[in-house]
């Protein structure tokens, strides 16, 4: 079983409009994608799960489907808190929050503090994130501690560089999915997926269910992790 699974949840826009409905109706059947999904990892014991939400390339987007799903995600995390806490899920978000409405930003921290003390799935919502964003943030702030001396440029190695992600807290995901038929990564956790199976699947994001989820578990589970090493190396590790 992989510990963490991060999920591209696309093809809400796409299912609207089979449905001939607007865009915004199919972002608000993906809520109820996101809730079977979350219930489904919480059921199989999962202890980390990222769903990329809202990338800070969305912000281009039409004006009223920005609002629109703004006022969706504050209304969800508002209601989903007590199911949350039902379910021993902790939230934690990633991302540049600064640059959410300020109500999404109270319900999000207020919605952090309610499941803080929750000690199952971990649910990572990465909102207003990119990962080329969370790089050159990192590189900032590491620059700084150099200016500032707390940290001097030759002990600058992998693991003090992770420690300036957003993502410092959680383990590397072992296994991305992405939903919609897509085959690309969208600038989600480009460092942190280095040696990520990655698993596409052409269900758009409102029709993806448990069900779903588990055949990814089940093929990555069929899968030789290598991390640079021949098979014949990792049999004699295994063994």
């Amino acid at each position: 079983m992989p510990r963490h699974i991060a999920i591209i949840m696309d093809g809400n826009g796409r299912w609207a409009q089979e449905q001939g409905q607007d865009r915004l109706f199919g972002h608000l059947h993906g809520v109820e994608s996101v809730r079977n999904i979350v219930e489904g990892a919480a059921e199989i014991g999962l202890e980390y799960l990222t769903l990329y939400a809202f990338s800070t390339e969305n912000w281009g987007r039409p004006q009223y489907e920005v609002a629109g799903l703004m006022e969706l995600l504050v209304d969800t995390i508002r209601k989903e808190v007590p199911t949350l806490n039902k379910n021993n899920i902790k939230l934690h978000v990633i991302g540049d929050i600064a640059m959410m409405p300020l109500n999404a930003q109270k319900e999000l921290e207020e919605a952090k503090a309610e499941t803080a003390g929750n000690t199952g799935l971990n649910l990572v919502m990465a909102l207003s994130y990119s990962s080329r964003w969370e790089i050159l943030n990192a590189v900032k702030n590491i620059a700084e501690d150099v200016k500032q001396q707390k940290i001097a440029p030759e002990s600058i190695n992998q693991q003090v560089f992770q420690q300036y992600l957003t993502t410092h807290a959680f383990p590397d995901p072992e296994l991305m999915i992405r939903t919609s038929g897509e085959y690309r990564i969208s600038n989600f956790l480009l460092y942190q997926l280095a040696y990520a199976e990655l698993y596409f699947t052409n269900t758009l994001w409102p029709d993806f269910r448990k069900e779903e989820l588990y055949k990814a578990i089940k093929d990555f589970q069929k899968r030789e992790r290598r991390f640079g090493k021949t098979g014949e190396q990792i049999k004699k590790i295994i063994k």
